[in-house]
């Protein structure tokens, strides 16, 4: 759903990249009560993992593909502004680097993909975490529907967007039931997604998920007939997998995906570009701003040999947005309320 230069106006572009800036001051506020010195270096992990899973396209039917949008996951891992943060870090990278996405609607897609997912997914999150019972599958299955409604809600952003600033002569409810059709079963394979891997990082450390803060149950015990709270344990308990080992692992996995087993996915157009070429939106797309970029594409100017020029554009997108994303996110975090991160 990357937007490319020529499908939305320039004035509605621009003012869609000043409502885009709020957000993102908003959002740098509201990280640094997200965020500390535990958690920092996990968001700019986020983001590097969802660079690597957006290189993934997988069919969803004939003749096109989609890829995760991560807004979603990376609300529920380290929290709604944090997760704006995180999308709009990799969007940055892929529009300047890649030429993946128009830098004039850089504003559009950071408002669609970063704001309107992440927004739309930890609204959806919180209230089914609320009503389910408590517990680690409870939040890996409200991750799933958060996830699966935050993609159609998505396209419908676009669609709106497009109808007040489409450079196309397109009937309006054309350009949605085509874009929220294929959005929904996108919405499948970014559930799956997110639910999977929110459910990975829970098993090993539920501290360090966002979405699952406050939802252990104390024991309770039974005294005279009564049920009464137990104490609280002196001493934590300890986590199964070190942040350092996280860390690595998580990078790893990352740089696995984008180096090799991108080499592997759906050739097809997303979502977007297919609806595009087949209602005629992409008639005032231009060339890319960064189309001389020597990783536009996704490949590494002058090496021939596709597999290695692909993957190794791959983990350089990944070392770029994990050393992009960490500074952010230990800046901000530094920054906390004025004072020395707290440690919990």
């Amino acid at each position: 759903m990357h937007v490319p230069d020529g499908f939305i106006d320039a004035p509605t572009s621009a003012v869609t990249a000043v409502a885009a800036a709020g957000a993102l001051a908003v959002s740098l506020r509201g990280a640094r009560r997200e965020l500390d010195e535990r958690t920092a270096p996990l968001a700019g992990l986020v983001a590097a993992f969802i660079f690597a899973v957006q290189m993934l396209t997988f069919p969803v039917a004939a003749g096109t593909s989609g890829h995760l949008l991560g807004g979603a996951l990376a609300g529920i891992l380290v929290g709604p502004c944090t997760g704006v943060l995180c999308v709009s870090v990799v969007l940055l990278m892929q529009g300047i680097l890649f030429a993946d996405g128009g830098l004039t609607a850089l504003g559009v897609n950071i408002t669609d993909m970063a704001i309107v997912t992440t927004l739309v997914a930890y609204v959806v999150f919180r209230g089914l975490v609320k009503v389910l019972p408590r517990g680690r599958r409870s939040v890996t299955g409200a991750a799933f529907v958060a996830a699966l409604l935050s993609v159609p809600a998505a396209a419908v952003a676009f669609t709106l967007l497009y109808a007040v600033g489409g450079t196309t002569d397109v009937a309006i409810g054309k350009v949605a039931g085509a874009m929220i059709g294929v959005h929904v079963l996108i919405g499948v394979g970014e559930a799956a997604i997110t639910a999977l891997t929110v459910g990975a990082v829970i098993a090993v450390r539920p501290d360090l998920v966002y979405g699952a803060r406050g939802l252990r149950q104390g024991l309770r015990l039974r005294v005279n007939g009564e049920l009464v709270d137990a104490p609280e344990p002196t001493a934590p308990v300890a986590a199964r997998t070190s942040r350092r080992a996280l860390w690595i692992s998580g990078l790893a996995t990352s740089l696995v995906l984008a180096g090799f087993v991108s080499y592997y996915a759906s050739a097809s157009p997303d979502g977007l570009e297919k609806v595009a070429h087949d209602h005629g939106i992409d008639a005032q797309t231009g060339e890319h701003a960064s189309a001389g970029s020597p990783l536009a594409d996704y490949g590494v100017e002058d090496v021939s040999d596709a597999r290695l020029s692909g993957g190794l554009a791959g983990v350089i997108g990944v070392g770029t947005t994990v050393a992009a994303g960490s500074a952010v996110f230990w800046a901000v975090s530094r920054r906390r309320t004025g004072t020395p991160s707290e440690v919990r």
